[in-house]
């Protein structure tokens, strides 16, 4: 999911115009909307794998993950090598999107999320050391 490269273009020109803190207000709620639709997709991945969440789901449902399956981004513990995503790139093409990677591996824009998600029953999230 991506917030596309608009905010990044309008988070330059108030930085320009000396708004920094609307620039990084717009930052941040874009990288919040990117990280709101992946989540809506998972949810809604999880209802067609027939594994719906319960109707009385609540915000602490979802912030504890009490929910069946997991939805893992390169970068964090789980998957902590972000070099992983590039064969997800390779197979996904989000440039049809505007999202790309960086030398570095790092989504451009930076208001995007990439995943892989797992519906197994005992999916749980750990950290690699």
């Amino acid at each position: 999911t991506t917030s596309g490269t608009d905010t990044i273009d309008r988070a330059a020109e108030m930085r320009a115009e000396g708004r920094l803190l609307d620039s990084m207000i717009l930052q941040a709620v874009a990288i919040e909307l990117a990280e709101a639709t992946a989540e809506w997709v998972h949810i809604r991945m999880r209802r067609e794998w027939g594994i719906p969440d319960p109707q009385d789901t609540d915000l602490d449902y979802q912030f504890k993950t009490k929910y069946r399956g997991i939805r893992l981004s390169f970068g964090y513990p789980a998957c902590p090598d972000l070099a992983d995503q590039r064969p997800l790139f390779d197979l996904l093409k989000p440039e049809r999107i505007g999202v790309s990677l960086t030398e570095g591996m790092m989504m451009s824009p930076e208001s995007s999320v990439s995943a892989v998600v797992f519906h197994h029953q005992e999916g749980k999230y750990y950290a690699v050391r």
